[in-house]
């Protein structure tokens, strides 16, 4: 019997939990290996692992290209966690559930308490959002997790993309109307452990961030900073713009601060602020911003 089991383990949030815990702790699977969206192949291996805790990080995470592909969207963020939430149910293992600032408007003024009403503005942040519901409305134990502005050294993210782009370009126009709370997979992910540990959780939403908060911008001004200590860079400046002035296919929240208070109070994790956790980030010597950017 497995202590944990993991999907989504090459994603980068997976990358991060598989790098906290040895092949005795944990079972995990990438996409090719479980795809989540296969109820049988879920209900099998869920079965055959047996696993006391079920941590999904698998999703469908490109915003944009959900608004032309609703149906894959809808097959990952919506049906894979309520099978596995199901698959859960049926052998009494609590499921962390990772999910998004995404299901909010983007309207608030100050941080986002997980119980303020949702209403999320795209397809990417309704299914993530109907898969919050599906897994409430499945029977088993559950923390859901919701986080924001995820990156990590291994994958694709923005903080690759502003280095890729600061090598290329002497100036960034980046989007200054939107404020968030940018958050390292590795503190995500050993938050997601921290609350693991608990025997017997009670089952509810919170939320989970580095703390702070910042515009895409100010990040992306944070990145060139650190980067340009680390590998030559051309960029000479980070010029905010409006989000108007760089329109996507899909809605970004304006302001999706989440408050993290109840994850201290709950279950005594407490999140590092957003820059110490970008220091750190490319501090990581197992796969270097500066090699893989």
């Amino acid at each position: 019997m497995a202590e944990i089991l993991l999907t989504g383990a090459n994603g980068q949030l997976g990358w991060e939990l598989r790098r906290l815990m040895t092949a005795d702790q944990c079972v995990a699977f990438t996409s090719a290996e479980l795809d989540i969206t296969d109820e049988a192949a879920v209900a099998a291996m869920v079965a055959a692992v047996a696993p006391r805790v079920i941590i999904n990080a698998a999703a469908y995470t490109n915003v944009d290209g959900a608004e032309s592909d609703a149906e894959a969207a809808k097959r990952v963020n919506t049906n894979g966690p309520e099978y596995l939430a199901c698959a859960a149910a049926r052998i009494n293992a609590l499921l962390i559930h990772v999910s998004t600032d995404f299901v909010f408007n983007g309207d608030g003024i100050r941080p986002l308490r997980p119980d303020d009403p949702v209403a999320p503005q795209g397809v990417y942040a309704r299914t993530k959002l109907d898969g919050e519901r599906r897994v409430r409305e499945s029977g088993a134990r559950y923390v859901i997790l919701r986080t924001a502005w995820v990156y990590s050294t291994h994958g694709r993210n923005f903080v690759k993309t502003m280095l890729r782009l600061g090598a290329e370009r002497e100036q960034l126009r980046v989007v200054a109307d939107q404020l968030g709370s940018p958050t390292y997979a590795a503190d995500l992910a050993a938050a997601i452990l921290g609350v693991a540990e608990f025997a017997n959780p009670p089952s509810g939403v919170w939320h989970c961030t580095n703390s702070g908060q910042a515009s895409w911008c100010e990040f992306a001004q944070e990145i060139i900073r650190l980067g340009g200590k680390q590998q030559p860079l051309k960029v000479r400046s980070v010029e905010p713009i409006s989000s108007s002035a760089y329109p996507t296919p899909a809605v970004r929240p304006t302001y999706s601060v989440l408050d993290c208070a109840s994850l201290a109070a709950d279950f005594g994790v407490i999140m590092r602020p957003w820059q110490e956790a970008l220091e750190a980030a490319f501090s990581c010597q197992d796969e270097p911003f500066a090699n893989s950017a």
